[in-house]
């Protein structure tokens, strides 16, 4: 069995600048670190309980199939702080019928990314009878 220590998702974006933009301050995710010279410097966030590193340059955009998954305390207040922030919202806060309230927005690369909060009664959280 691999003993797994941390991990980190790693995005090669088409403009590395435009990227760190938009992840460190329009989403406002703090860095943890940050290595290199030059426009395609690494810039690693903090991510939740992972890290999401945005370094290198790509040719192309990532896959479509490519997301990302950030639970939030209130989907609500990120919804209007993104939204004054100018960030895309690809669809408002919606309590989907799985019991989650979702909001999708997209990185400048189009990479889709959806916002979640669980509410305190989901299964996720809470599990009767345990």
């Amino acid at each position: 069995m691999v003993h797994v220590l941390g991990s980190r998702t790693l995005l090669r974006p088409t403009d590395p600048e435009r990227s760190r933009v938009f992840y460190g301050e329009q989403l406002g995710l703090a860095v943890y670190r940050e290595f290199g010279t030059g426009p395609e410097r690494g810039t690693v966030y903090f991510l939740g309980g992972g890290f999401l590193e945005v370094s290198g340059r790509s040719p192309v955009p990532p896959s479509p199939a490519v997301r990302l998954w950030l639970q939030v305390e209130d989907v609500a207040a990120a919804h209007a702080e993104l939204d004054a922030r100018g960030v895309e919202i690809v669809r408002p806060p919606v309590k989907e019928p799985w019991g989650l309230v979702e909001m999708w927005i997209t990185d400048p690369d189009g990479t889709r990314i959806v916002l979640v909060e669980i509410p305190p009664d989901h299964p996720l959280r809470y599990r009767p009878g345990t």
